[in-house]
């Protein structure tokens, strides 16, 4: 069944592209027609597209890895991070740090420095300084917060990322590419869909494009998550009979005893 039916998308302008004279040739395939100077999407192949990468991704949630959303242009910053923490992924909407995938011990690093500066605060360490330390702390504090709070939880490497536009993003799916990790993006009529692992031709720059894709791989991804939920339940009253059993055995083999 489609995760997503074709006049939802139309409805959300997911098929306006770019003008003719700004395409990438390799998006002929996903290309339906040329209107007033403008490419338009073939949204079946859209769907299609949609229901491929949500089947991937909630396959990655089902096995409890993460997918790093990633999003800096300013269209797309809120309903990103709304969506990403909707189903407790994270994601980058601020600047892309270089390095934030092949350096990833040093983000860490960065990330563990929040976490002792909140340490320091809440033991009263931080009352000791004097006024101008605790201000640089404060900005310093305020500053990766804003880059990399939203990863705060990300302990390791992302299974999987998630682009609204792969040509922005460009430094983020190269940093993914060389360490084999997958990418799923959102990709316009300007940008190379070969870049991309599992990709989806649709207008990248509206917000309402961007947010009813989002909201099919939010579904899928839900649908992993409660999947595993259901699982672990399952597994974990599946172990808890089985010790019991072998109680009962080691007693009664002391009874005959």
């Amino acid at each position: 069944m489609s995760r997503t039916n074709f006049d939802e998308l139309l409805e959300a302008g997911c098929h306006f592209g770019h003008l003719k004279k700004k395409w990438n040739p390799a998006m002929a395939p996903y290309i339906f027609m040329e209107r007033n100077g403008i490419h338009i999407i073939d949204l079946h192949k859209t769907v299609a597209k949609i229901d491929e990468a949500a089947a991937a991704l909630k396959q990655i949630a089902k096995s409890g890895k993460k997918i790093l959303f990633v999003a800096t242009k300013k269209q797309a910053k809120q309903v990103v991070a709304d969506k990403a923490t909707e189903v407790g992924m994270p994601f980058i909407t601020e600047r892309w740090a270089g390095g934030m995938l092949t350096n990833f011990p040093t983000i860490r690093k960065a990330v563990k420095k929040m976490a002792t500066i909140d340490k320091n605060i809440s033991d009263g360490t931080f009352d000791n300084l004097s006024k101008r330390e605790k201000l640089q702390i404060s900005r310093q504090r305020a500053k990766l917060d804003k880059n990399l709070g939203s990863i705060a939880d990300l302990t390791r490497l992302p299974s999987a990322l998630f682009v609204i536009d792969v040509l922005k993003e460009h430094i983020a799916v190269k940093e993914a590419k060389r360490l084999g990790i997958p990418v799923f993006g959102i990709v316009d009529t300007n940008s190379n869909p070969n870049v991309a692992d599992f990709m989806i031709p649709a207008n990248d720059d509206a917000t309402k494009s961007i947010e009813v894709i989002l909201n099919a791989v939010n579904s899928a991804i839900k649908e992993g998550l409660d999947e595993r939920k259901v699982e672990k339940v399952e597994d974990g009253e599946a172990v808890e009979a089985k010790p019991r059993r072998t109680r009962a055995k080691k007693s009664e083999t002391k009874s005959e005893e």
